[in-house]
């Protein structure tokens, strides 16, 4: 989201009201980008909370104001993995329209039950990668900025990524067919 890069910069500089409307603004990507990840209504509010407690403290050291929605998201996924790290969990993402998106991208027909089993098989970087790109529709860049990773990680991530996924896919497909 585009924020009027003055308020970005009163908020930079101390203004608490200006950092207020700054995430009333990302108010509904807040929430529904962490539920994607954390899965409960309880754990993506726990997780916004500390994203805004720990982003109102270091506003001060943003240095580019057009990055903020960026900067604070970057902020949420860290706080979400966090949250998951304690629970020990991983990653969760609403897989029918993941599966959608794929679909759409792969003309694919497999059920979301075996995509669901693939990715949860792949390394949480690839996981990561996927999920941002497919789910979020992210751009590699943004992608890149949010995992603090070389944008030519990134393609390599999602490129090992889809190519575990389509054999993990096949392999399932196959076993399905000789069960029926």
């Amino acid at each position: 989201m585009k924020h009027d890069i003055h308020t970005v910069k009163r908020a930079i500089n101390g203004d608490a009201k200006a950092f207020e409307e700054l995430l009333i603004l990302e108010e509904k990507m807040l929430y529904y980008k962490a539920l994607s990840y954390v899965g409960k209504k309880e754990d993506a509010l726990d997780a916004i909370q500390e994203t805004s407690c720990k982003a109102f403290l270091s506003i001060g050291q943003l240095q580019n104001p057009e990055y903020f929605s960026t900067w604070l998201f970057r902020i949420l996924i860290r706080e979400c993995y966090k949250l998951l790290k304690k629970r020990d969990q991983i990653i969760p993402y609403e897989e029918n329209e993941l599966l959608e998106r794929l679909e759409k991208k792969k003309d694919s027909g497999v059920e979301s039950f075996h995509l669901s089993e693939a990715l949860s098989k792949l390394d949480s970087s690839y996981q990561t990668s996927i999920i941002l790109f497919y789910y979020h529709d992210l751009p590699i860049q943004e992608i890149s900025e949010i995992m603090e990773k070389p944008v030519g990680t990134i393609k390599t991530y999602l490129r090992r990524a889809k190519k575990k996924l389509k054999s993990e896919l096949e392999r399932s497909y196959k076993l399905n067919e000789k069960i029926t």
